[in-house]
């Protein structure tokens, strides 16, 4: 039941998860269903576009009304429809964004594009009531790695972003050359608990004096290196070493950055957001971090950290209250910029 509040249906499909929620005044979360593709693509070690899509194509609509009959939500009390319309796989954004236009055409709600990445920083609102801009966001998952100065609900910079791989990407692809499962983000966490991060000294790649930005290609292809030069000498190669080795070489550079533009940014807030957010050695070295120089550190649960409509709900409703409304043109950008 609505109850006054202002009800959005929110639907995010920029990957391989397809979920649609309904969120009341952007920070109440009524219904939230995801329906996972992890399954049908670990075969491959990672994402298939075309199967991704035709996923979301069958599944959209099932998934929509799960999340109307678990918030107890009809059509007509549905105030406004939110949609992810990039960055991601462009043929999974179309269908999230078709089935938001026609929501929005045959119910006559207003249609609101949502940037991914503000979604994600906007699972927080969510997660922590009190939160509000200005702060530093740190957007880490398998397409993002980014550092975000956060000055209002709808206003940010972007202070520093990947050059190449995400972090995710690379959790990924040292994941799979290790044999370890797919996706690689929680597979070498786990087994990195069980290993030595100091077997291994892995390059750390700060990049220029002073810069935001990050690199992880050169760290993947040091791992390929090690474990190649190692299987040629005949050495036994400690799985957990190199996975743990490898986690803190990505971590001790994340973090340093992280600390280094929020005292930049001059705010005591630091927000993570992104599949990796749930990362457990990244989360106990930023509260450490963050405790040692006054930072307040926030991150959402798991469920929120993952790609999720939920996020794209609260975005959604912050864009339109400062009067941000799209219209039935609203197409996919596969690249789009923050």
């Amino acid at each position: 039941m609505k109850n006054n509040q202002f009800i959005t249906l929110a639907i995010e499909t920029s990957c391989d998860e397809t979920s649609v929620a309904l969120v009341a005044d952007g920070r109440e979360v009524l219904s939230n269903v995801i329906l996972s593709q992890v399954d049908t693509h670990t075969i491959f070690g990672g994402v298939v576009p075309e199967i991704a899509s035709r996923h979301h194509l069958e599944n959209i609509n099932r998934v929509a009304q799960n999340a109307m009959r678990e918030a107890s939500i009809k059509p007509d009390e549905i105030d406004m429809i939110g949609v992810t319309y990039g960055p991601g796989l462009v043929g999974a954004l179309l269908i999230g964004i078709a089935t938001a236009k026609a929501f929005s055409f045959a119910w006559n709600k207003p249609l609101v594009g949502v940037h991914h990445i503000q979604g994600h920083i906007s699972a927080n609102y969510i997660t922590h009531k009190e939160l509000e801009p200005p702060f530093v966001s740190l957007v880490i998952s398998g397409g993002h790695t980014s550092i975000v100065e956060v000055t209002g609900y709808n206003e940010c910079r972007v202070l520093g972003k990947t050059r190449d791989d995400a972090a995710g990407k690379a959790y990924d692809k040292v994941a799979r050359v290790l044999g370890i499962g797919y996706p690689g983000g929680p597979a070498i966490d786990r087994i990195a608990k069980e290993g030595n991060p100091h077997a291994v000294e892995f390059k750390r790649v700060f990049l220029e004096k002073d810069s935001f930005d990050f690199s992880f290609s050169g760290i993947k292809t040091g791992v390929l290196n090690y474990l190649n030069s190692e299987k040629q000498a005949g050495r036994d190669i400690h799985i957990a070493d190199v996975a743990a080795s490898f986690q803190l070489a990505i971590m001790e550079v994340v973090v340093f950055k992280c600390i280094s533009a929020v005292r930049f940014a001059k705010t005591d807030k630091l927000v993570l957001a992104g599949g990796v957010a749930a990362n457990s050695l990244l989360k106990k070295m930023l509260s450490e971090e963050c405790e040692k120089y006054g930072i307040e550190l926030y991150y959402p649960p798991p469920v929120l950290c993952t790609d999720n409509a939920a996020m794209i709900g609260c975005a959604a409703y912050y864009k339109y209250i400062a009067g941000g409304k799209d219209d039935l043109t609203l197409d996919a950008f596969a690249n789009l910029e923050l």
